[in-house]
């Protein structure tokens, strides 16, 4: 079996981040009609970290909201592990997003299937301007036509790996490691 290989460590997570943010501010001209929303629970401390860098650029606050997509899902019910009551966050977006560019941000990009679960839940809130895609890291693997608009680094995984990504915020520590998968894990393994 593969032992654990290291990906990222703080200091890159901290340069893709700040890099990611600069590259959000010249494309969108400055952050005026921005905001920021992150997928639970990596996602939303990548979406509040990026916010805090492109208002240390701009000088001016960006709006940042939270999003579970559990209820917009496609695999609902269709997991091998059986039937069970999903774990349900809760969406919290409290700004209207209608004629907002939407910085949709994730932690690990793979199927796409969550992505599209996102997109979902976000016109069903309003109807923004732009929807641009953040992710810190893309290991591939895509079953629907998305792709992100802001990467901090792809990566190659086998089918059998999987992408952690730790952050202080939960895990007291920022990284990223591509782990062997454990069979028992393998059919109730996330995949975004």
């Amino acid at each position: 079996m593969t032992q654990a290989r290291d990906i990222m460590d703080a200091d890159s997570v901290k340069r893709a981040i700040n890099r990611m943010a600069q590259e959000i501010i010249e494309y969108n001209g400055g952050a005026e009609h921005l905001v920021i929303v992150g997928l639970y629970k990596n996602g939303v401390f990548l979406a509040r970290r990026l916010a805090d860098a492109i208002a240390r650029t701009e000088h001016c606050p960006v709006p940042v909201g939270s999003m579970d997509i559990t209820l917009y899902r496609d695999d609902i019910g269709l997991r091998a592990d059986g039937p069970h009551l999903p774990d349900i966050q809760g969406t919290q977006i409290s700004f209207d997003i209608t004629d907002k560019i939407v910085i949709l941000v994730d932690d690990v990009l793979n199927t796409g299937r969550s992505i599209r679960a996102a997109l979902d839940q976000l016109m069903d809130l309003g109807r923004p301007r732009k929807i641009q895609l953040v992710g810190l890291v893309d290991r591939g693997g895509r079953e629907l036509p998305i792709r992100p608009d802001f990467l901090g680094r792809e990566i190659s995984a086998a089918e059998n790996e999987i992408v952690r990504v730790r952050l202080t915020e939960h895990d007291k520590l920022d990284q990223v490691v591509i782990v062997p998968k454990k069979e028992s894990t393998r059919t109730t393994a996330h995949r975004h």
